[in-house]
């Protein structure tokens, strides 16, 4: 468990032996009522609106289209639960947690929360009971198809899902570039990597080497502004395609940032084993992931792995998981990892016979 986790497990356990149960349950309970009091002032423009400075509950509602009075109603719980504060003259203003929710800032996490309230998306988290008691999808239950599939039928919910990971992606990299050093690397092969986030930090610190983005060809064609920003883009092939039927060959180093978890065994399978086809002999496969600790300690990948259980069909896995995963596609595991953040790096190479 990281720094972060164990203060976080430390203030848990004192709360926990300090308030009575009842009331803690009831928090708790009322944990989805506060993601939608996000969703909807994130949705109206709220955290943005304030990015200029305090302002009356009544003046935002104007800026933003909405009924003052419930604005007012919204505004106060939010402030009620450090995301706003208000000030002694009635004004509401950001405070670090909000600041976070702006769409315009630093590893916004303005996209996750959009993707997580999304109605569509909610009404899987609606479905969870089914999921338990059948062990499937309540997304695939809902639409009709696998998750994945249906994404590309959704123009809307596809949006909003690839820039949620382009935030994930920001929230990783800040985190793994001070961990791990990929200089070492000539050709380095983002596997899903979609808009391209992670692809071009990792460029800009190995700086002698050229870099393969690969994804859906619907996925990849929104990377063009990612890789042109961060000046990377005549470093970077991009490719279309599926890694369930072949991966670009050739790379020394192979990156999956939040893919393996997106599925069962067998395809995790399928698509770690493409991988270990096109790997240079000498090749580096690095996985990005919130690797499960043993036990139950607090850590965000514990109800990570429901999302997966509920919309994709994965599931998240210790670093013990990992690396039976890894052996039975043709890799040794030899090492995980740790960041700063709750992201690991667990990194393989390719076993020869």
């Amino acid at each position: 468990m990281d720094g972060i986790g164990r203060v976080r497990e430390g203030l848990s356990q004192i709360r926990q032996a300090v308030v009575p149960p009842n009331l803690t349950v009831f928090e708790m309970v009322q944990g989805s009522w506060l993601t939608q009091a996000m969703y909807a002032a994130s949705k109206l423009g709220i955290f943005d609106a304030l990015a200029g400075g305090p302002a009356t509950a009544d003046d935002i509602a104007r800026r933003v289209g909405a009924d003052p009075g419930a604005t007012f109603r919204l505004m106060r719980a939010l402030a009620g639960n450090s995301l706003l504060k208000q000030d002694r003259d009635g004004r509401f203003a950001l405070t670090r947690l909000g600041d976070a929710l702006r769409s315009d800032a630093p590893g916004s996490m303005a996209p996750m929360l959009q993707f997580v309230g999304h109605p569509k998306h909610w009404e899987h988290w609606g479905q969870l009971l089914y999921s338990v008691q059948t062990g499937k999808t309540s997304a695939e239950m809902l639409r009709g198809m696998p998750i994945f599939e249906y994404l590309e039928t959704d123009r809307d919910l596809a949006e909003v899902f690839n820039n949620a990971m382009t935030a994930v992606s920001a929230m990783a990299i800040e985190t793994l570039m001070p961990a791990y050093d990929f200089t070492r690397f000539r050709t380095i092969v983002d596997v899903g990597g979609g808009h391209g986030a992670l692809l071009a930090a990792v460029l800009q610190q190995a700086t002698d080497a050229e870099g393969v983005l690969f994804d859906l060809p619907s996925v990849v064609a929104g990377a063009g502004s990612v890789l042109d920003a961060a000046g990377v883009s005549d470093r970077i092939t991009v490719t279309g395609g599926s890694f369930f039927e072949a991966v670009p060959e050739g790379g020394d180093a192979y990156l999956l940032k939040t893919i393996i978890h997106d599925w069962d065994e067998d395809s995790a399978l399928v698509i770690l084993r493409n991988i270990r086809k096109a790997i240079d002999p000498a090749g580096t496969l690095a996985l990005i992931e919130m690797v499960l600790p043993e036990g139950t300690a607090h850590h965000p990948g514990m109800l990570l792995d429901l999302e997966m259980l509920v919309a994709a069909g994965g599931r998240e896995r210790t670093g013990a998981q990992y690396a039976d995963l890894l052996a039975r596609a043709g890799f040794r595991q030899t090492r995980v990892v740790s960041t700063a953040g709750p992201m690991s790096l667990v990194e393989a190479v390719p076993v020869h016979d």
